[in-house]
């Protein structure tokens, strides 16, 4: 039995999952997705002096995940840029968040209270993105679970797992800093998300599509919006997360704390014994300010994804 049908909620799920996505939602999950795209070091720099540059990782981050999908299932890369409406509005925004005088758009979107409606509005987009992403996967691998899950997957998360390619756009490179090897919120939602969307797709999940939309259209905007509310980097998953892994996958190996253990012994021995000039007036802490504060604004663009 349906749940949301018993609860007389049907009708409601219904009427939600049809609810049109252009131009509003649209525009907001591009307004989101820009903001943190702002955040990136060098990247008002970047627009100022290279503003093509610039524009293509802004069509990165807001159809990065149609393309990555056609990509997947061997459809043409450049097909979604043939919807000239999407395109003119994603690039309205890109010159808004960054060539607005006195930054005046920037500044009123980022407003907590506004930024708070357009990150519940982008969760919406990424839910029915994950949704029509399995049902299109489904028509060419009527059987093909792993192919759905993964067209779902980076429909919904698409952006951040080509945060690399964006990069180097940027004329940055940090495999290190990959989606993969750090997932965020968004990505593993949109993975567990992918993984619901395809049991119910090949029925092995009894619940109806618009019911699923709704139930994970409410979780994904609850923790969204909490999270960023909060300012905080953490996940909903990483409790329930901390008590299975270790079962099904083991402690992760303290040979790397070993080695930075034995990495600050050598540090304070040299400064023990004196050592050179530079070496006590090592520009090291300043350094780590630096780096901490870049940190965290990378975090800032990875979970807003």
């Amino acid at each position: 039995m349906d749940l949301l049908s018993a609860l007389s909620l049907g009708e409601l799920a219904l009427s939600f999952s049809r609810v049109p996505l252009f131009p509003v939602f649209d525009l907001s999950y591009f307004i989101v997705s820009l903001i943190y795209l702002k955040y990136e070091p060098g990247s008002v720099e970047l627009s100022r002096r290279h503003p093509i540059a610039s524009w293509l990782c802004a069509m990165l981050h807001c159809f990065g995940s149609y393309i990555l999908a056609d990509l997947l299932l061997g459809e043409p890369i450049i097909d979604y840029f043939s919807n000239n409406s999407s395109v003119l509005l994603a690039s309205a925004v890109w010159y808004l968040i960054f060539f607005c005088p006195l930054d005046l758009f920037y500044k009123c979107v980022c407003f907590l209270p506004v930024k708070l409606i357009f990150v519940a509005m982008k969760e919406v987009v990424r839910v029915r993105k994950i949704a029509v992403g399995i049902h299109h996967a489904h028509h060419h691998y009527h059987h093909g679970w792993f192919v759905m899950i993964a067209t779902g997957w980076v429909k919904g998360s698409g952006v951040a797992l080509m945060s690399n390619v964006e990069q180097l756009f940027r004329g940055v490179w940090k495999p290190e800093a990959n989606e993969i090897l750090h997932m965020s919120f968004p990505t593993k939602a949109s993975l567990y998300g992918a993984v619901l969307f395809t049991l119910q797709q090949t029925r092995w999940l009894p619940i109806s599509k618009a019911s699923l939309i709704f139930i994970f259209t409410m979780f994904m905007v609850s923790c969204k919006v909490f999270l960023t509310a909060t300012h905080s980097h953490g996940s909903p998953f990483d409790v329930l997360e901390g008590y299975i892994c270790p079962v099904l996958f083991g402690a992760a190996s303290g040979g790397d704390h070993h080695h930075d253990n034995h990495g600050g012994h050598g540090g304070g021995h040299g400064g023990a014994h004196g050592g050179s000039p530079s070496a006590l007036h090592s520009p090291l802490p300043s350094k780590s300010k630096e780096e901490l504060s870049e940190g965290s604004r990378k975090k800032k663009a990875k979970k807003a994804d």
